[in-house]
């Protein structure tokens, strides 16, 4: 299976381990919960998965790679304590709690929820010393003699043994006790996800034209060359974060990132080509209506261009409009938590002044609040103190993505520019202001994603480059929740157009077997 299927494998597995019974006993018993096992090659996510389950799911993570611990580290330390047995004292010996399981109650005091994931990396490169405390655990969720906590799920992941010399294959009686998923390097599962995180365009474009590029892990001698899902992930960060700054990308950093000589080498040319079409097709000349296709290539256009110059094109349009969509949706969600905000801090001044019997009224900006007598503005300042702090303990217990916390913090900056409203009604002004503000980017977003069709249905015709574009813009979940929210004409019409081109071509393969 792929990543994709895996990941929703996982989340069925976790909904149903933690399901319960109306007397809230576990709907599958904790010692019939088998500790699912990951089991792929190097770098293609599967910690960064857990980390979207946990997320999407609303429960905590709490990540150990197993390698990296001794079997007392484990296990806990041996210790002394005095017992008595048919009236007499002994000394015997008991272990202090394991590390590992000793993290997991510290994640439930951080975060306040008690169900979460354990996730061990690397769970059959255990210490020789390790190895036989595996088993129990697998089976009993304990580490010496303390259990994981209930509400955890046990995932493990793992290589085979041609990625790794140390590996241990486990033997029947523990594979007996494990869920097995196997999972492979899939370009078509990880393009999907590159197209949302917003993976940098001339990775895509590159890979489109050499997929056997993606992944791939080779022994030569004296050192070993591979290329990883995790390791394009990091280059596009880099990538971006080298461009803003105007820094030299130079084979060497690409070399760091790709450890295999002929796809750093390939990559880098095509890093090249890509900075040369990006300076001559500027995508916010051609999205703001600065310049036309005639102008950009003249009047012989479209079938002379080279391929490689029109994948660049169109990925590089699919590539803002769909960074531009990203901002907005976000953008989007801030303004619905600052509704929500606003809307309770409402009901909250309500409540209050039914309860004090006799504060004045909220919207008219007169005291009101918590208590009687609070001004409406230490009110204010009082519920946006508490959603930082939300936000605060949101970041330490590490229950909430990155996404999730830049979220938060444009919703945060949203109320701060706030801060200076007197009354309820200046803050009902200022959110309408930023309403009408939200609504007219969207209009503008639009006839954007308008030009970008009309450019190159121009320079290229309705052709394969318009199919590639269409389809560039849909892999991109943004892009499809502004164009559901908004309309875009031309989205809609091409998209029809290639359905139709869908259904010819299914006919033509019919028409062939027959």
């Amino acid at each position: 299976m792929n990543i994709q299927e895996a990941k929703e494998e996982i989340i069925r597995t976790v909904r149903a381990c933690l399901a319960r019974d109306e007397a809230g006993f576990l709907r599958i018993p904790r010692e019939r919960q088998r500790p699912i096992l990951l089991m792929g090659p190097p770098g293609i996510g599967k910690t960064a998965l857990m980390r979207q389950i946990a997320a999407e799911l609303g429960i905590s993570l709490v990540s150990y790679t197993i390698t990296h611990h001794t079997r007392q580290s484990a296990i806990g330390l041996p210790k002394l304590t005095e017992r008595c047995y048919g009236g007499e004292p002994f000394t015997v010996t008991e272990y202090t709690m394991s590390e590992i399981v000793a993290s997991v109650y510290d994640q439930i005091e951080r975060s306040g929820i008690s169900e979460g994931i354990l996730f061990l990396d690397e769970i059959n490169c255990v210490s020789e010393t390790l190895a036989p405390t595996m088993l129990q655990f697998l089976q009993y969720k304990t580490f010496g003699s303390h259990a994981v906590p209930e509400g955890y799920v046990i995932v493990t992941a793992g290589n085979p043994p041609e990625y790794n010399r140390s590996v241990r294959e486990f033997d029947l009686v523990t594979l007996d006790r494990l869920k097995r998923l196997d999972v492979e390097a899939d370009y078509g599962a990880w393009r999907q996800y590159a197209a949302d995180a917003g993976i940098h365009g001339a990775i895509l474009a590159f890979l489109e034209l050499k997929k056997d590029r993606f992944y791939s892990v080779r022994t030569e001698p004296g050192r070993q060359s591979f290329v990883t899902a995790r390791g394009w992930e990091d280059l596009s960060d880099s990538l971006k974060t080298y461009e803003l700054l105007g820094l030299t990308v130079s084979p060497e950093t690409v070399g760091s990132f790709l450890q295999d000589r002929e796809t750093a080498e390939e990559f880098y040319d095509f890093y090249r080509l890509w900075q040369k079409y990006r300076d001559r097709f500027r995508a916010e000349d051609i999205l703001g209506g600065a310049v036309t296709a005639e102008q950009t290539f003249g009047a012989e256009r479209g079938s002379r261009i080279p391929f490689d110059e029109k994948l660049s094109l169109v990925r590089m349009l699919s590539d803002r409009l769909g960074e531009e969509c990203r901002d907005y949706v976000r953008r989007r969600e801030e303004q619905r938590m600052v509704f929500g905000f606003l809307k309770g801090l409402k009901e909250q001044g309500e409540a209050s002044k039914v309860a004090a019997g006799n504060v004045p009224n909220l919207v008219a900006g007169e005291a009101s609040g918590a208590a009687a007598g609070q001004s409406f503005h230490a009110f204010f300042l009082e519920r946006m103190r508490q959603e930082k702090a939300e936000s605060e303990r949101l970041k330490r217990a590490g229950i909430a993505d990155l996404e999730q916390l830049k979220l938060r913090a444009g919703f945060l900056a949203r109320l701060e520019a706030m801060a200076d409203c007197e009354c309820f009604e200046d803050l009902r002004e200022r959110f309408a202001a930023s309403e009408a503000e939200r609504q007219a980017a969207a209009e503008e977003l639009t006839r954007r994603m308008e030009r970008a069709f009309s450019f190159l249905a121009d320079l290229f015709g309705e052709g394969q480059e318009i199919v590639l574009f269409l389809k560039a813009l849909s892999e991109q979940s943004a892009v499809l929740e502004f164009v559901r929210e908004s309309g875009c004409e031309a989205y809609y019409r091409y998209n029809q157009l290639l359905l139709l081109e869908d259904r010819r071509e299914a006919l033509r393969r019919e028409i062939l077997k027959l």
